[in-house]
């Protein structure tokens, strides 16, 4: 009786944990088919956005989707379209922005009244506003390389001009034909000549070794304004849309530089190419520097978002170059120590260098008694220890470890 009791227990007990492995797989099957559906709606997405065969058929799975980045995305990722007609385009269209450059000015080096008369003109600068603004700072390392060139053309004019006076000065006095007063004056304006070349010359080599030196920084500063198409504007073509928003922009743009006027700030209007070369700078921090905008469009460079390296690239490198740092300094330090272990060794060894020679003579004469006498060899240390007895002897078993390996090193040799 007892054993069918325990054989029913039993097969309860197996039933449940049956019923129990089947729900659980249940479960886990739901969880497996609602954890994929994301996945598969992700994959229609991107097949739907990169497939050329839209609409004609699902991907298989074998499918390979390409990464590659395209002109669009790249502007997608730039937050704007493009620049045209001196405004910054974004949003399909919709969007337009326009930059004015301000000039700065050195308000601590004004009078009260004058910085009194500065703050009653910003005051009504922020009252004339009727839109939003944006104040933009860019600092730049001052490039100098156009004022470089345009000073060089300008003293070689003025070379050629000294030169050229130069030789109808020599022609002058060579003729005879002039006198003394006239020689003197026209020797007057020839000496003013080569002041003015020489003074250019000198500004030209104090302005390349200022380009130099890129701790010279500039601050620009902008206002930028923008406008937004209005939704009455729908029926209106691209080209109607962007002159409503160039004219409007424009005339907000040409209030605040009269307004700002009033703080003794001048003001205009970015062109196109300036507009590009700000967001250059903004987008080419490292390079814009020495690989300048106008080199950038040369080399056709212009359908690119940036040339900057990858910031992990960068640091890559910076970590590459200490570890080579580190790894010679403590080449360095270890050849300076074993170098200072010689040197303790080779001291040690020339401050004891007269007793080490004579206890390597005791030896050499113990080593060699049959030849050259028992009697002789004795006397000889004896004269050697009285020569000791103020400065002590050395240790003849380090001596004759010394004498050992040399005649171990000779052999091997």
């Amino acid at each position: 009786m007892e054993e069918n009791v325990i054989s029913n227990m039993l097969s309860i007990a197996l039933i449940v944990l049956i019923a129990v492995l089947m729900l659980l797989s249940i479960i886990y099957i739901i969880l497996r088919v609602k954890s994929k559906k994301p996945e598969n709606s992700d994959e229609g997405k991107i097949s739907d956005k990169k497939s050329p065969t839209k609409g004609k058929g699902n991907l298989k799975k074998n499918t390979s989707i390409s990464t590659a980045y395209t002109k669009e995305s790249i502007f997608d990722f730039m937050e704007f379209d493009g620049v045209e007609d001196n405004m910054i385009i974004q949003k399909n269209g919709k969007r337009f922005i326009m930059v004015i450059e301000c000039q700065g000015i050195n308000y601590d080096l004004m009078s009260k009244m004058e910085k009194i008369s500065v703050e009653e003109g910003f005051q009504q600068f922020l009252n004339t506003l009727t839109r939003p603004i944006q104040i933009y700072i860019q600092t730049r390392t001052i490039n100098l390389e156009s004022s470089i060139t345009t000073y060089n053309s300008r003293v070689k004019d003025i070379e050629n001009k000294y030169r050229k006076m130069l030789f109808e000065y020599n022609t002058m006095r060579k003729s005879g034909n002039y006198t003394a007063e006239e020689l003197s004056r026209y020797y007057y304006e020839l000496t003013k000549q080569r002041n003015l070349l020489e003074y250019g010359q000198d500004i030209i080599a104090n302005t390349e070794k200022m380009s130099l030196n890129r701790n010279v920084l500039n601050k620009k500063y902008y206002i930028i304004i923008h406008y937004y198409a209005q939704e009455n504007e729908n029926n209106y073509d691209k080209e109607e849309i962007r002159n409503n928003a160039f004219s409007e922009l424009y005339t907000n743009a040409q209030g605040l530089i009269r307004t700002l006027s009033a703080c003794s700030i001048g003001g205009k209007i970015l062109n196109s190419k300036e507009l590009v070369d700000l967001l250059y700078m903004a987008y080419n921090r490292d390079e814009a520097e020495i690989f300048g905008i106008n080199k950038a469009l040369a080399a056709q460079y212009d359908s690119l978002y940036s040339t900057s390296q990858d910031v992990f690239e960068k640091k890559l490198r910076v970590l590459d170059e200490i570890v080579q740092e580190k790894a010679i300094d403590l080449a360095n330090e270890k050849i300076e120590k074993v170098r200072t272990d010689l040197q303790k060794k080779a001291e040690e060894k020339e401050n004891s260098m007269e007793r080490l020679v004579q206890a390597m003579a005791k030896v050499v004469l113990r080593e060699n008694r049959g030849y050259v006498g028992g009697a002789v060899a004795d006397k000889a240390i004896e004269e050697i220890d009285k020569d000791n007895e103020e400065g002590g002897s050395a240790n003849e078993e380090e001596v004759k470890k010394t004498t050992r390996g040399r005649k171990r090193k000779s052999v091997n040799e």
